[in-house]
């Protein structure tokens, strides 16, 4: 079986680049198997793998539960978010060079996270989500201090229509002046969607500015749906 940063080189980036400028997401095609998909799932009953668990509704964020992976993460989750921010860091820094500012994502995932560490951001974000029928997750962006890696990703662990009904993944864009676009995608078990976690660059008239993206979840309709995200910043 290939490793998780083979079958990750092996997407087409190009094309992932070329979406998230044009939309402020992409979808790839699966990159975990179902068999590590019901892995990570069967990984939601084991309290000791997780720091918090988050109960949605006490906090008004909406129908459902997620919960924060503890370090070490388990060497999918920490396999997936290495590998994808190696990928995913010169697209980060082209956003930031187009709104003219210095590039200032390091190349690899651990320099970062020691960035991370020097603003006392040393919680790990990784996360499992779950939700049953009428579960849902308000529209919402994942900061979690001072300095936030513009993308993430989520990978879809359970399967459409066979598991769940609904749950949609949702982003929502809006621009200054202007009304709000939205997109809503079904992705397979396996597939990831890369996204933006709070602005996308947008080229106007006096060059590029930040137009502000919030993501989540329409309303589960029958089963149980799973998820996997994967932030590359840490939290407070």
């Amino acid at each position: 079986m290939e490793s998780i940063r083979e079958r990750l080189s092996k997407l087409d980036w190009k094309g992932v680049e070329d979406s998230l400028w044009a939309f402020g997401y992409a979808r790839t095609p699966a990159v975990l198997i179902p068999e590590e998909c019901a892995h990570l799932i069967a990984m939601y009953a084991h309290d000791r793998l997780f720091r918090s668990t988050i109960h949605m509704e006490r906090f008004r964020f909406g129908v459902g539960e997620y919960r924060y992976f503890s370090y070490p993460v388990p060497p999918i989750v920490r396999d997936l978010r290495t590998h994808a921010y190696r990928f995913l860091a010169p697209i980060a820094n082209g956003w930031v060079k187009a709104l003219g500012e210095d590039p200032s994502y390091p190349r690899n995932l651990r320099d970062f996270l020691l960035a991370c560490r020097s603003r006392n951001q040393t919680k790990p974000t990784p996360l499992l989500l779950r939700y049953e029928a009428g579960g849902y997750n308000c529209l919402h962006q994942d900061l979690y201090g001072d300095l936030a890696f513009p993308l993430q990703l989520t990978c879809f662990l359970s399967r459409p229509d066979d598991d769940y009904g609904g749950g949609e993944f949702l982003l929502v864009e809006q621009r200054p002046r202007s009304q709000s676009r939205g997109h809503a995608v079904v992705a397979r078990q396996g597939e990831m969607v890369i996204f933006t976690n709070s602005w996308r660059p947008v080229a106007g008239r006096g060059g590029y500015y930040k137009a502000n993206v919030r993501h989540g979840a329409s309303t589960v309709t029958r089963g149980t749906r799973y998820a996997l995200g994967v932030i590359f910043h840490d939290a407070r």
